[in-house]
């Protein structure tokens, strides 16, 4: 890995929310979903909510991809499985905000059932669609939003199905929140992102993007840079449209904008107030009463609200660095208790280890003289007593040494000569 590369992953302003040591990513150049990866991300961090808290699910696909660089509890399931796998992630813990990456062919084509069915019951999740009309990753085949006439492999004489419109498909379902953009609107992209995490119920955000290897190559529509000149001279901005006019023609009109917004119970909402009329008021849903998950839903809101007006003061003064919220005075109170208690217990370790040190250096310092003199002295006494110790040793081993090597020699066999 290059130093510069290293350099700029260690100073990204994403590189809390993104897996910098995955980087640099598997997605084609010209392609937009490396864009909208990067609108999320400012979304997450502009939007306060609590990153411990928040799930990302993806299916099978090139944007099914997006949940293996996120910098936060991600799943990358099945094909078509996103959905489903995200509604359960929301059931077993309400808590969760849960957000669905995935592609057109992903959500619409294999796993179309559950995207309508989510949408229908208004279920507590953020749909995110990349929308680039074939299967990127599995050939470039038609999908059901491949405008009409468009090429692809399983229709290389052009498309003759009729598409979904994805947004009048998610309105006519139930959807309480439905924006479009393409890849080329980045900032709407991520005002709509943090929109849709900071609401109640099924919020669904399609995205136009191009896939310069498949779509675009295989409909000779040029480069990725050549389609983002496309997004932005046939895009035609109608906030609150009638999503009967969000149908897109091969090389047409794009209608993007925020289509619908309103607020209705959401599918635990609903449980919620169906089980109270057969329990009572002490109906409780994962060990909480209603009344105790409103207070906490509401603390949870105020601290958003805070973080979001610290984030906007920042910006305001041009400060990078966000400061995090003041604890509270039981958390302070806590805090210096603790600090006080350490202190003596600080005081004494200091106390005794101080007189140590010079005893310690000074022990350092002798220990090369004790060395020098220890030599010394075995030099001198090896000079002395060596001469005698060698002749005394000599005296004694001699007169053995030559008996046995007599002996040796009689009772080895004579060699016969030739």
């Amino acid at each position: 890995m290059s130093t510069d590369l290293e350099k700029f992953k260690a100073g990204s302003p994403m590189c809390g929310t993104l897996r910098m040591d995955r980087m640099p990513h598997i997605w084609c150049p010209g392609c937009g979903i490396g864009s909208e990866v990067n609108s999320f991300a400012e979304a997450v961090k502009r939007s306060g909510i609590d990153t411990k808290k928040l799930v990302v699910v993806s299916g099978i696909g090139c944007t099914g991809r997006v949940a293996g660089y996120v910098n936060f509890d991600s799943i990358h399931t099945t094909h078509g499985r996103a959905i489903p796998v995200a509604t359960g992630v929301k059931l077993a813990n309400p808590e969760l905000t849960v957000v669905v990456f995935s592609g057109e062919g992903d959500l619409s084509g294999i796993g179309g059932n559950h995207l309508i069915h989510a949408a229908r019951r208004n279920m507590d999740i953020v749909v995110i669609c990349n929308n680039n009309f074939t299967y990127g990753m599995t050939g470039g085949q038609v999908t059901p939003t491949t405008p009409g006439s468009a090429s692809a492999s399983t229709t290389p004489y052009g498309n003759y199905e009729y598409p979904f419109s994805l947004p009048f498909l998610m309105d006519a379902a139930g959807a309480t929140y439905i924006a479009r953009w393409t890849s080329m609107h980045s900032r709407n992209v991520t005002q709509s992102m943090e929109e849709a995490l900071l609401r109640k119920g099924f919020s669904f955000i399609e995205i136009i993007s191009p896939c310069p290897t498949l779509y675009l190559r295989r409909n000779r529509l040029g480069d990725g840079v050549d389609q983002l000149q496309n997004y932005q001279d046939n895009s035609i901005l109608k906030h609150g449209c009638d999503t009967r006019e969000t149908a897109i023609d091969f090389q047409g009109k794009i209608v993007v904008g925020k289509f619908v917004e309103k607020s209705k119970p959401t599918y635990l909402e609903a449980s919620d107030k169906c089980s109270i009329k057969l329990v009572g008021d002490d109906y409780q849903l994962y060990g909480k009463t209603i009344p105790e998950r409103e207070a906490e839903e509401k603390a949870e809101k105020e601290r958003i609200a805070a973080r979001r007006a610290a984030m906007a003061a920042a910006e305001a003064q041009g400060g990078a660095v966000i400061a995090k919220p003041k604890a509270s005075a039981k958390a302070a109170a806590k805090k210096a208790s603790a600090k006080a208690v350490a202190a003596p217990k600080a005081a004494k370790k200091a106390a005794t280890k101080a007189p140590a040190r010079p005893v310690k250096k000074a022990a350092a310092k002798a220990k090369p003289v004790k060395k020098a003199a220890a030599k010394a002295v075995a030099k001198t006494t090896a000079k002395k007593v060596a001469p005698k110790t060698v002749a005394k040793a000599v005296k004694k081993i001699a007169p053995k040494a030559v008996a046995k090597t007599r002996a040796v020699a009689k009772a080895a066999p004579k060699k016969t000569r030739k």
